[in-house]
């Protein structure tokens, strides 16, 4: 076994080990449930956030109302996340979910602190919007698997025979919900007697923002894309591993610019996976696929170029991928990483220094065409610079394509050749068995 073949075993081991880890999955699987109400929130805040005079004096009325569905999605993400976390996590063992899912947002709500004004309780958005999420992961994976596990302990309520199963389900699991609601009542009791006060305080301060922070440079921008590009070199699939890590972070930065543009303050983070989607998943893959349709004298690659063409504007790119295939393609290794990675950098750049608006926040649904995941995030701009950045990557892949295109070319021609002398070979001999 050869080095290469020995180090992409080594990859897709790890690479599989990631995706088939029930907890990450839980946490991917979750976040991606919240996707409808963070798209309603999002729209909800572009409408009524839109700075055009005429259009905010035309709304003025209704404003309050239009801004209704952000405040109940974007500012309760928690919630929607702590619940769809312990739902996919209890379905995942093979457990009615719903139950634990209901235990898990009672403990989040538990841990959630009440301020009081003027007489009136209250649980503050703060801590049930963006700031809230990391610990919503977390008491939702211990929530679920600890209602997993005293069910696997038996430790449930027997209903006798004849008893509906509504009532059998609800029975079974109210051991599990008292026990597991008492604990973060305990917890929440010890961090009331802390500096901190709340769990929220301490994870959001020395977990969320640090990760944040790491999260949201070009570095961590750079290395992911060096990361998920190569891993598609050795045959997996990049985004699904990288994105499953990346994803709770780059979602509470864009979350975070979300809230700032509907308050009219300042967007803190330039990178989120709204910058991901922008730069470095149309351009790279649509200008390969331009050079393939429209330049290739190989028909091997012009026919996939053209099959593929059409998709990679929604940013379906596996027919290119898997047809050429780029997979374990030396020729293509440079410029598939490269180019990613320069659109990162230009689009990083052109923000940083105000040449460019920054991304809003809002998260396209998977298959948005591109430009009109651009213009989504605020400003037109962004889409033209998708479309600018095209050509920016055809020039990058060009030389390594004609590489390409001239060994396929060539086999090709070799093929027909060899062919063209054996369907001569073959009339011969028919000749001469004749005479």
């Amino acid at each position: 076994m050869s080095n290469t073949t020995q180090i992409t075993h080594k990859l897709q081991r790890i690479a599989g080990s990631i995706q088939r880890n029930r907890y990450i999955s839980a946490i991917s699987n979750g976040l991606m449930s919240t996707l409808p109400f963070l798209i309603i929130g999002a729209f909800s805040t572009l409408f009524t956030s839109l700075a055009w005079e005429p259009y905010q004096n035309l709304i003025a009325p209704v404003k309050s109302i239009l801004g209704i569905p952000s405040t109940m999605t974007l500012g309760l993400i928690s919630l929607y996340a702590v619940f769809f976390i312990a739902y996919r996590l209890a379905q995942d063992f093979d457990k009615d979910p719903l139950l634990p899912a209901a235990t898990a947002l009672a403990s989040f709500l538990i841990l959630t602190p009440v301020q009081s004004f003027d007489s009136v309780r209250a649980l503050p958005l703060q801590w049930l919007g963006a700031q809230g999420l990391f610990v919503a992961m977390f008491v939702a994976i211990i929530a679920s698997r600890l209602y997993i596990w005293i069910l696997d302990k038996n430790w449930t309520i027997k209903m006798p025979e004849g008893v509906p199963p509504t009532v059998v389900k609800t029975f079974s699991g109210l051991i599990p919900a008292i026990l597991i609601s008492v604990l973060f009542m305990i917890i929440a009791g010890i961090f009331k007697q802390t500096s901190f006060e709340t769990v929220h305080s301490l994870i959001y301060s020395y977990l969320q923002l640090p990760l944040q922070g790491l999260g949201g440079t070009l570095p961590a921008m750079i290395l992911v894309l060096l990361v998920m590009q190569g891993l598609w070199m050795f045959g997996i699939h990049g985004a699904i591993v990288i994105l499953a890590i990346m994803n709770p972070i780059w979602l509470s930065l864009d979350l975070a610019n979300l809230s700032a543009f509907e308050a009219g303050e300042p967007l803190p983070n330039i990178i989120g996976k709204a910058f991901w989607f922008i730069f470095a998943n149309y351009a790279p893959m649509i200008g390969l696929a331009f050079l393939l349709a429209f330049r290739a004298k190989s028909k091997q690659l012009r026919t996939i170029g053209k099959l593929g063409f059409p998709g990679s504007f929604f940013g379906i790119h596996e027919p290119i991928l898997f047809g050429i295939p780029i997979v374990m393609n030396p020729i293509l290794a440079i410029p598939f990483i490269a180019s990613p990675i320069i659109c990162a950098v230009i689009g990083y750049v052109l923000m940083a220094t105000n040449i460019l608006p920054q991304a809003i926040g809002i998260v396209p649904v998977f298959g948005t065409p591109v430009f009109v995941v651009g213009v989504l995030q605020g400003s037109w701009m962004l889409g033209v610079i998708q479309l600018l950045l095209i050509p920016l990557c055809m020039l990058i892949y060009y030389p390594f394509f004609k590489m390409l295109d001239k060994q396929m070319l060539g086999k090709e021609l070799a093929a027909e050749k060899e062919k063209s002398a054996e369907g001569q070979s073959g009339a011969t001999n028919a000749a001469l068995s004749n005479a």
